[in-house]
């Protein structure tokens, strides 16, 4: 189950017969449906890690897992499958970072499938685009770059009949568009290095997919029963798999709350499948997003005062990214 703009997770909806509840030996952890949850996942999440790596979320109806092994295993095992509803295959890939989990977007865009690029046609769109919102706010005293840049991007890329249904689908891109941008902004340094070495882009991408996830959440089920670090999963339990918390897990993530894109640590795992042609356009759009603005605003910074706040469980970005672009 994904969905496609920050909110809260809404519970599972298997029917009664086919909710697994928990063993007696069971320890129940804290539930996501909790007050204050959503305000800061990663306090909960790191609850979750150090205490309830296996946990059963009453409320929720689905089990818990938050480290990094863990949530692997679960996105790529076959003995986990697709949850009912969650547009992921049965016993496919699940959803995951900016891809969808639709089984067609692979085999109808065969460019991406093969170069892991977009089209040619496609980059120069998105290029033009990126550059024309760009000057449209380099004249602003304020700005939102939510509003007047990442909202508009992505949505200017449309797409032709042989590209798949993951593009079309573009309010994941433009949260992950504004969690990278937020990202950037909150260190000068790293926007002075990009004007002078623009491909430093790219890793600060990956950078953001891991420590600022889009998806936040991925729903999965056990085909047969399941050992983890945090315990054994009964067959046909529905797993709800933390991404926000295997991110920034320490156990595999040097100072995992940082921002760095120069850590010799990188993971792509969880951004998605690389030749899902979402994937491959969210880093374009990244990359020449921020190539754009600050070719347009090289004293782009945040407006005076303002910090951004990211919000919702199952996707999570800032509303807003108050700018001034002079």
């Amino acid at each position: 189950m994904q969905a496609d703009a920050p909110g809260e997770i809404p519970a599972p909806t298997a029917s009664p017969e086919r909710r697994v509840t928990p063993r007696r030996t069971t320890r129940t952890g804290p539930s996501l449906l909790a007050p204050g949850a959503a305000r800061d996942p990663y306090r909960f999440y790191r609850v979750l890690r150090e205490r309830h790596p296996l946990s059963y979320d009453a409320p929720l109806g689905a089990w818990l897992i938050s480290r990094y092994d863990d949530v692997a295993t679960a996105l790529t095992d076959p003995r986990f499958t697709g949850f009912p509803h969650d547009g992921a295959p049965r016993g496919g890939p699940a959803p995951l970072g900016l891809c969808h989990g639709n089984a067609r977007c692979l085999p109808r865009d065969r460019y991406t499938v093969v170069t892991g690029t977009v089209p040619p046609h496609l980059a120069e769109r998105v290029q033009r685009t990126a550059y024309v919102l760009a000057r449209r706010i380099a004249g602003r005293r304020q700005a939102d770059l939510v509003e007047e840049f990442c909202r508009w991007l992505p949505a200017g890329a449309p797409t032709g009949p042989g590209e798949g249904p993951c593009t079309r689908r573009t309010a994941l891109r433009e949260t992950a568009l504004a969690s990278f941008l937020a990202n950037l902004l909150d260190d000068p340094d790293l926007l002075a290095a990009l004007r002078v070495e623009p491909a430093l882009a790219g890793r600060a991408w990956t950078e953001s997919l891991r420590r600022d996830p889009p998806v936040q959440i991925v729903l999965r089920r056990t085909a047969t029963e399941v050992t983890l670090s945090g315990g054994t999963l009964p067959a046909r339990a529905p797993v709800a798999c933390l991404v926000g918390a295997a991110g920034r897990d320490p156990e595999r993530f040097a100072a995992p709350d940082t921002f760095d894109p120069f850590r010799t640590d990188q993971d792509r795992a969880t951004g998605g499948p690389a030749g899902c042609p979402a994937v491959a356009l969210g880093r374009l759009e990244a990359e020449q997003g921020v190539r754009a603005l600050l070719d347009a605003m090289p004293g782009l910074r945040w407006a005076d005062g303002f910090r951004p706040a990211a919000t919702g469980l199952l996707t999570r970005g800032p509303r807003s990214l108050l700018v001034r672009p002079g």
